[in-house]
């Protein structure tokens, strides 16, 4: 029996929290590499955070293990939400398609698994805004060393309360379209790096069927979606954090993020980044594998 498409939601969930437990210091880091020196020519700007593990150690210093797992909380909603749909509707969007293109979903074709990737990944971007909003605000703030705009929310449960009160159901979805752009982006190329990679690997013997198989496609998938994903995000984050409308749109915060710090500063906190989608595609997807057969055999017994 084929696993549903709430099995495969559920599975898709669980991987993700377990991998974003273990990556989300990064996170933290690469949110405030990103907000740092915000509009300001390089000249102008006195960097705090030096890099990754600098970074990591200053904010351990000054706000202790809950410091680097700021957002924790409503990251997991974010991944649940992000990776339920993108794990989980995948294959139906992908096996969907490819039959009513050529007959047979069993095919494995390129821009239809390319297209899948990027709308599962956009309707779990969508359904879970609010809280990547949410974990931006609450990762960037901090009462030592600030960076950006300041949000001194408690929880996600304040942020949230706090911009409904100020800006209504719409300021819940501000930079939605960013959103859209950095998961389309992402999910394009994610799962169908990953299912490519395993495949080569299969087919030129490279290594047996195992963890080692899963860990070495999932890193091959981390790095694609690294060097796609990271400008999208940075503005993702900016939009997200700011207070008012310093920027009008997504096309608004890439144009006034090039002009006055240059291209690429669409890549600062790139390596924070790399350093969190490695492990965390690897945990994710390789977790996935078992979550997938858990939720399949429990789908048997119950269905």
């Amino acid at each position: 029996m084929p696993q549903t498409t709430i099995g495969g939601f559920i599975a898709g969930g669980l991987a993700a929290c377990g991998a974003v437990t273990v990556t989300n210091p990064f996170e933290v880091v690469k949110t405030r590499l990103q907000l740092q020196g915000e509009l300001a020519s390089r000249a102008h700007v006195k960097k705090i955070y030096t890099g990754i593990f600098q970074a990591l150690h200053l904010i351990y210093k000054t706000e202790g293990v809950r410091g680097t797992q700021k957002g924790l909380g409503c990251a997991y909603i974010y991944q649940i939400l992000l990776n339920g749909c993108r794990l989980g509707f995948y294959e139906p969007i992908r096996s969907t398609a490819t039959r009513l293109f050529t007959g047979d979903s069993r095919h494995q074709i390129p821009y239809i698994n390319v297209f899948a990737g990027a709308t599962s990944g956009i309707i779990g971007g969508i359904a879970g805004s609010p809280f990547f909003l949410f974990k931006t605000r609450l990762q960037s703030y901090s009462p030592a060393f600030p960076v950006g705009t300041q949000h001194p929310y408690k929880n996600f449960v304040e942020a949230g309360r706090t911009i409904y009160s100020a800006e209504g159901f719409k300021g819940l979805y501000r930079g939605v379209t960013s959103a859209i752009v950095r998961t389309g982006a992402g999910s394009s190329v994610q799962l169908p790096t990953y299912f490519f990679a395993k495949r080569q690997i299969e087919k030129y013997g490279l290594l047996e069927e195992g963890p080692l198989k899963h860990i070495a496609a999932s890193s091959c998938s981390g790095v694609a979606v690294c060097i796609v994903m990271h400008p999208p995000d940075t503005v993702m984050s900016r939009m997200y954090n700011q207070n008012g409308n310093l920027y009008s749109s997504l096309a608004d915060c890439f144009v006034k993020t090039i002009k006055t710090e240059g291209v690429f500063a669409l890549y600062k906190g790139v390596t924070a980044h790399l350093a969190r989608i490695l492990p965390h595609t690897v945990l994710t997807l390789s977790l996935a594998e078992q979550t997938n057969k858990l939720i399949e055999s429990i789908e048997r017994r119950v269905l």
